[in-house]
């Protein structure tokens, strides 16, 4: 064993280790900054055209 940290009882205790997939913040921060660049994109767009990208006929 190498230098685990042990319980009062002298069992190890386990390490943590960062799950690779579910909610994290840095994942969430990634989302979030991409979500705000698509909508300044689609306002632009908005803009430029003097329309909405979804014109109903």
């Amino acid at each position: 064993m190498t230098n685990a940290k042990l319980t009062a009882l002298g069992t190890p205790i386990p390490q943590r280790r960062l799950p690779r997939f579910g909610f994290h913040s840095h994942t969430e921060k990634l989302n979030g900054r991409a979500a705000m660049l698509g909508f300044i994109a689609l306002l632009v767009a908005e803009v430029l055209l003097g329309h909405g990208l979804l014109v109903w006929p």
